[in-house]
């Protein structure tokens, strides 16, 4: 027969009251009041720290950890003092101490199946979870603990106070990431304690599993015409073919490294010698999109939100080049050699880059040096960033002075940096500015060539 078991997530919450100031009483913030408030609120979290150590490593409970410390007081005292009494209190208490250790200490035998979780999900979309216990002996008093990270939710405890030897309990719940990078779920730990409550034993009856958790994305709509270059009746100086081709400029002769799929077999039949087909619009087909992840140009604290919206813009472009057949390498910062990615089917490994990016402390400037040694200068360059420093600014420049195709987002934050915008702006080449709910699909149709 199958129990199931209700949801027991558990969570603590501590707050601490704040006492009203007297009338006519001075607001200071460095009042001593506060001072001794957070003090203590500091010792307090210092302790639980310590006790949580203690129980990880010597399987002790705080009751368990003040026995052993009123253990080595008496004994201390009766070695002092001489006292017979007292030392054999203090052996006393070890024996307890020992036996409620040994009483606890055991092996469970229980098969555990959670279900397949799913590897990639999409932020705010729940997930639901269902865990199967089977005992192979009788168990009792045992609490069941699934830890989540705090993007997932609360850790889901279960109680389970008896489980016969053969039969088997059911859980389910679920979950919410509320944003976006790489989590795990589990491990699943058995919690169970000894009949004093002075020990506490964990083992761990399933693995963690790591989920992806992938930016939000919206439909954008960017094609690229800007160059350096009218074409006709000036050449550029590389020119390969689109994959899918915009407007039909004509046709050359094929080399090596050209897509058989662009060659002209007609032309071939007439003029016996393999021609592939140009497009008049673009330079090439490949992408560079540029995210910083400096950690000085957004906010501190785990949690950015003009990172975020930096992300999601990257993401959104990235997969709509993708989509579009071109080549997009993505840069975030950590890498000498960024690997390159082409196909519909390459959006997956995108937003699994995308989820794993964290911010570092390396300037934007760093990235653009690269666009500067790239032996192929003729890529379409996107640079997503909220702030645009003079030095980085300064080598763009220059990449534009020597004809690459450019195209600058600014994020805006809460407070937008309007010395960036009038740098992004004097570039020269597109400026998109992108604040928090703008829809992106109706923002770059209108992409904002300024010169400020």
């Amino acid at each position: 027969m199958t129990d199931v078991l209700d949801q027991g997530s558990e969570a603590v919450a501590a707050d601490s009251p704040t006492a009203p100031l007297a009338p006519g009483a001075p607001v200071s913030p460095a009042a001593p009041a506060p001072r001794g408030r957070a003090a203590a609120a500091q010792a307090r979290a210092r302790q639980q720290t310590l006790f949580a150590l203690l129980e990880r490593r010597l399987s002790l409970t705080p009751s368990g950890v003040w026995t052993v410390v009123a253990a080595v007081v008496l004994w201390s005292a009766a070695r002092l003092l001489t006292s017979r009494g007292l030392a054999l209190a203090a052996y006393g208490l070890v024996v307890v101490v020992v036996s409620a250790w040994l009483l606890g200490r055991r092996t469970l035998s229980v098969e555990t199946d959670r279900s397949e979780l799913p590897r990639r999900v999409r932020a705010r979309r729940p997930v639901s979870v269902e865990i199967k216990l089977r005992a192979a002996r009788r168990i009792t008093g045992v609490i069941v603990e699934e830890t989540l990270d705090r993007h997932l939710g609360q850790p889901v405890r279960v109680p389970v106070p008896l489980l016969p030897a053969g039969k088997e309990i059911v859980h389910q719940y679920r979950f919410s990431p509320s944003r976006r990078g790489a989590f795990n779920v589990g491990p699943l730990v058995a919690e169970w304690s000894d009949p004093f409550g002075l020990t506490r034993h964990r083992q761990e009856i399933a693995p963690s599993v790591e989920i992806l958790v992938h930016p939000d994305t919206e439909p954008v709509a960017d094609r690229i015409t800007s160059r350096e270059w009218e074409d006709p009746p000036v050449r550029p100086p590389v020119s390969k073919p689109w994959p899918n081709g915009f407007e039909f400029y004509g046709m050359r002769d094929y080399v090596e490294g050209d897509d058989p799929r662009r060659i002209v077999w007609r032309a071939f039949a007439q003029y016996d010698r393999y021609l592939v087909r140009e497009s008049e619009q673009g330079i090439t087909d490949r992408i560079h999109v540029y995210l910083d992840t400096d950690r000085a140009v957004y906010e501190s604290g785990e949690d950015s939100p003009t990172f975020e919206l930096s992300v999601k813009v990257a993401a959104s472009l990235a997969t709509s080049y993708l989509k579009s057949g071109f080549t997009v390498t993505l840069h975030t910062g950590n890498e000498l050699r960024p690997p390159r990615f082409r196909g519909g089917g390459s959006q997956i490994a995108v937003l699994d880059r995308l989820a794993r990016v964290e911010r570092i402390d390396k300037p934007l400037a760093k990235a653009v040096e690269r666009m500067l040694t790239d032996p192929q200068g003729s890529a379409h360059n996107v640079i997503v960033t909220p702030s645009l420093s003079a030095e980085a600014a300064a080598r763009l420049r220059l990449l534009r002075q020597r004809g690459t195709s450019m195209l600058v987002v600014v994020i805006l934050g809460e407070e937008p940096d309007a010395l960036s915008l009038r740098r992004a702006g004097s570039l020269g080449c597109n400026v998109a500015e992108v604040a928090a709910n703008t829809p992106l699909s109706t923002l770059f149709q209108h992409i904002v060539s300024s010169r400020r």
